[in-house]
């Protein structure tokens, strides 16, 4: 099992925000307040924020961090900012805080797809559910068609514009800087990044945002083990051009509506895999889950080539083979192009920052999810934008305390989100035909309102006190706390779970158990 994306959601675009009066404020469809406070609406704090990586994290907590008023410098490991990449999904709760960078809110509306459609199909070839608009499947969920509750976004095209950004704030980014320990000084109040050549960065608050496997581990007090899945996706992402080589790939995987100019996914189901195809006006993208083979590795530069695909794509799957057209595709992949990203599994786990305060972990340091739980993205995102605005709220003199309530604002929801993406891969990987073919919602993974009209900066700023004040009579987690609004599934009380409960539930066939609470 793997956490799996929802095709369903992830291919609209974000419709502005609706304009009605709100004592002042501007809303959009769901109530949240979206004034827009550009740069220079802050008071400089004063705050030296040191973050280390360039991942989404890292970069929406350097542009935020300067918006929110700290003084800000940015470490990457590597010689440039890693744009390369296929898609991935960004929930509309991660892109609210584009209502502050009116530039990147344009950009983005321009390289979101829009007119998007769905269709699916059994792995086998057999097509189950015909091509739909995004609109009237987000109906058929009960969903508001003109709020999506996000967007499949291409890698490169994202990147590209937050680098562009940092480019116009001057941001001082230094590369080439690989940071092998951290540390904290209680009494001078600041924290260390130290480099492999010995080098070492000062500042008033570091932000790991270095990924798994961060050397932060070690000073906020765990050290996370990676556990094998047993699975691997098979990805790739080219420009369509190629499947000119095949008239009936280039048929089958074309576009769709009145002009045949509409962007379409497609989802094909089987037992234990999937896979999903999105056909772009410049390029086309597919990824297949599958048993690992030997040559996967957590990476997004380990590359194979399309032969090993077919030699093992039928592996395991019984007497029905993929789709010869799906086989197909994959022939007209060009060389050094087919990612093959093993798939890991870690245990939440609730320590993201150092005894003192001073270095705290975002994005995947502090919570890995799984390439495809369309939720990875999402959450760092969300974590930067969290982190920015607890800075800016407590002060230079409270920096334990901001980075102590953004941790109890994002751990819990993070950890439910987690959980969500296995139960939704569960869903699709033992899909009942049958009953499919009676209620087609029956395909579609949860969608829980309480992911995507989430606003971290919006949350931070009404509850910020509250959590300070709560941590301090003894608060661990942010369900301990009557005063502040649930971020995660409303009526749930945090329990800790491990991976191993989760493999032991599926390996004697039941369903995952959430929890109490609401999580449709």
């Amino acid at each position: 099992m793997v956490g799996v994306l929802n095709p369903v959601a992830v291919i609209g675009a974000d419709v502005p925000p609706t304009q009605r009066p709100n004592g002042g404020h501007t809303t959009n469809s769901i109530g949240a307040v979206v004034d827009s406070k550009p740069i220079g609406s802050f008071e400089k704090s004063g705050i030296d924020v040191l973050i280390v990586g360039t991942g989404l994290a890292g970069l929406t907590a350097a542009i935020e961090c300067v918006r929110k008023g700290h003084n800000v410098k940015v470490l990457e490991r590597n010689a440039t900012i890693n744009t390369a990449g296929d898609m991935y999904f960004m929930g509309i709760s991660a892109t609210r805080f584009f209502k502050h960078w009116p530039e990147m809110k344009a950009e983005f509306d321009e390289i979101s797809l829009h007119n998007a459609w769905i269709e699916t199909f059994k792995h086998s070839g057999e097509q189950v559910i015909s091509p739909k608009k995004v609109a009237d499947r987000l109906r058929a969920q009960g969903l508001d068609p003109n709020t999506p509750p996000g967007t499949f976004q291409m890698r490169p095209l994202v990147y590209k514009m937050f680098v562009r950004q940092l480019e116009k704030l001057g941001i001082d980014v230094q590369y080439n800087k690989r940071v092998i320990d951290y540390q904290e000084d209680g009494k001078t109040g600041k924290a260390v990044a130290i480099t492999d050549d010995g080098e070492r960065f000062e500042a008033d608050v570091v932000v790991a945002a270095d990924g798994v496997g961060s050397k932060s581990q070690k000073l906020v007090g765990n050290q996370v083990r990676a556990q094998s899945s047993g699975r691997a996706m098979w990805r790739a992402a080219f420009s369509k051009e190629h499947l000119e080589k095949d008239p009936k790939v280039k048929e089958f995987f074309g576009m769709v509506g009145p002009n045949g100019d509409e962007p379409i996914v497609r989802t094909f189901l089987g037992p234990s895999t999937y896979a999903l195809t999105l056909t772009r006006p410049d390029a086309i993208i597919w990824i297949l889950n599958h048993d690992t083979t030997g040559t996967e590795a957590e990476s997004w530069s380990n590359t194979i080539e399309k032969e090993e695909v077919l030699e093992n794509m039928d592996k395991n799957m019984g007497s029905k083979p993929w789709a010869s057209i799906f086989k197909d595709l994959v022939n007209c992949t060009p060389p050094k192009t087919i990612i093959n990203f093993e798939l890991l599994w870690r245990d939440p786990q609730p320590s993201w920052k150092s005894p003192g305060g001073r270095v705290v972990q975002i994005g995947d340091s502090a919570h890995s999810f799984l390439p495809a739980s369309g939720n990875g993205a999402t959450q760092a995102i969300e974590d930067a934008v969290s982190l920015a605005s607890c800075l800016q709220i407590g002060g230079k003199e409270n920096i334990p305390d901001a980075v102590n309530a953004h941790v109890l604002f994002r751990f819990v929801r993070n950890s439910c989100a987690q959980k969500l993406g296995f139960s939704n891969a569960e869903l699709l990987q033992d899909t009942d035909w049958d009953k499919v073919q009676i209620d087609p919602r029956r395909a579609a993974p949860k969608l829980p309102s309480w992911v995507f009209q989430h606003d971290p900066e919006a949350y931070a700023s009404q509850n910020y006190d509250t959590a300070v004040k709560a941590i301090k009579n003894g608060a661990k987690f942010i369900t301990d706390v009557d005063d502040l609004p649930p971020n995660y599934p409303p009526g749930y009380k945090y329990e800790p779970w491990n991976i191993e409960e989760i493999m032991e539930t599926m390996r004697v066939g039941k369903p995952i158990e959430l929890g109490a609470g609401d999580w449709e």
